[in-house]
């Protein structure tokens, strides 16, 4: 997958020249690869209820219950594009999408070394096509760096719902990290909604943990620890410092977390990306719970 995503020439997916891709070698979860040109075409029409009902399936198809497929990678180009490009339809669910095909699952993994990871178990095996899911996301992320210049701008995008899913998808990129994570601050300077600043806030993280950057430690430390700071920025650099290092949970930071008012973020954090996953009603509190008693089971009751 690597190498046929490697070699389609840009002026194919720029143009949405479906029938030069291979689609016929690489099956989805229910069925032939050659059904997928046929979602994403609908899915980049102007009939709302038919772009939705396309996305639904192409979810089904390509992320069912978590995982991804060989052949999900082989559309990221295309849904890139179609959320880039389109005024309308549900664009924000259309990159969340990619990014999910593009980092290992994460249902109910809330723990500090869990959150942010992007790499799957190497030794995990798409049982469809038997090709190792991490060459499927490795795949889907080098796509993803192919065509930075069509995120770039949605992370200034009228409608927050796609700048903070534009974050999350620039968080799993491969290459030009310096100028990622540039964007990234630069966005987070001037943000005004509280659930986007959170996801540049994790984005920014996920980049450094994977990337070894040594000043984002300090960084989110200054964040969380700063009383002037909103609420849900000092609560998503909490989360992003507890993924950073591995050093013990300060009892600033443990106060901070178990706050009641903390709690109250919980409706606000379901709209980060990165948190559904985790528990679809409780992402929040549950990573919490998972970052800060680790030994005791998750009981969302």
């Amino acid at each position: 997958m690597r190498t046929v995503l490697g070699a389609i020439p840009r002026e194919v997916k720029d143009q949405f020249r479906y029938d030069e891709i291979p689609w016929q070698r690489f099956p989805h979860f229910y069925g032939p690869g050659e059904e997928i040109p046929v979602r994403l075409t609908t899915l980049a029409s102007e009939d709302a209820e038919a772009t939705d009902r396309a996305l639904r399936q192409l979810w089904d198809h390509l992320h069912h219950q978590g995982s991804t497929i060989a052949v999900g990678a082989l559309a990221v180009p295309f849904l890139l594009r179609i959320a880039a490009t389109g005024s309308c339809g549900p664009r924000a669910g259309t990159l969340h999408l990619v990014a999910e095909i593009a980092r290992c699952q994460h249902f109910g993994d809330g723990r500090r070394e869990g959150l942010l990871q992007v790499a799957e178990d190497p030794e995990l095996v798409e049982g469809t096509t038997m090709c190792p899911v991490d060459w499927t996301i490795q795949a889907a992320r080098d796509a993803i760096t192919a065509d930075l210049h069509l995120l770039f701008p949605l992370l200034c995008d009228p409608d927050a719902d796609v700048r903070s899913a534009a974050a999350f998808v620039l968080a799993v990129a491969t290459g030009e990290i310096p100028q990622i994570s540039s964007a990234l601050h630069h966005r987070l300077a001037v943000e005004d909604n509280p659930a986007v600043r959170a996801s540049l806030i994790l984005a920014i993280a996920q980049l450094a943990r994977e990337h070894q950057d040594k000043h984002a430690p300090a960084w989110a430390r200054d964040l969380w620890s700063d009383a002037a700071q909103p609420p849900e920025t000092r609560v998503g650099a909490a989360l992003a410092w507890l993924c950073l290092v591995t050093d013990p949970v300060p009892d600033e930071l443990r106060t901070l977390l178990t706050d009641p008012d903390t709690d109250h973020l919980g409706e606000l954090f379901q709209q980060v990306p990165w948190l559904p996953p985790v528990d679809y009603s409780s992402g929040l509190r549950r990573c919490i719970h998972e970052m800060l008693t680790p030994d005791v089971p998750w009981s969302s009751a």
